[in-house]
């Protein structure tokens, strides 16, 4: 069994996906594993990691009005430290993920068509955002 991992780290340009579907797949590439499986896990409480839609920005697009609608902004929250965004971003994030797993099949990862992997900033400005990329396999 083999064991390989990475962090990536990235920048986000703000309350956008930024697709990372290719940074992992290099990894993965680059771990030599055939067979196994790809955890991915980001390492914050106000972005998220997703696995969705890759070919129509508008699902995008959608997915962040209807969070925006959800969890707004404007609404009074008592942890208001970092800014009136970053509670909302704590509550995104619990609602979504940080981390997901992907099976690995002749040396890439098993996504769907349509599947594309990334990450969500739910916070207005930018941040540097760290990808621990972990593969284990054969």
């Amino acid at each position: 069994m083999t064991y390989y991992q990475q962090i990536l780290q990235l920048k986000t340009t703000g309350k956008s996906l930024a697709k990372v579907t290719h940074k992992v797949e290099e990894v993965v590439a680059k771990s030599g594993v055939q067979t196994g499986l790809c955890t991915l896990f980001l390492r914050h409480t106000s972005a998220s990691l997703l696995l969705q839609e890759n070919a129509d920005p508008d699902v995008l697009e959608d997915l962040q009005h209807f969070f925006s609608d959800l969890v707004p902004e404007q609404r009074r929250y008592r942890h208001s430290t970092e800014g009136p965004d970053d509670m909302p971003a704590h509550i995104r994030t619990a609602l979504t993920h940080t981390s997901e797993q992907i099976p690995i099949n002749r040396g890439r990862l098993v996504l769907g068509t349509w599947q594309g992997i990334y990450i969500w900033e739910h916070r207005q400005q930018g941040h540097y955002r760290e990808l621990v990329v972990h593969i284990q396999g054969e």
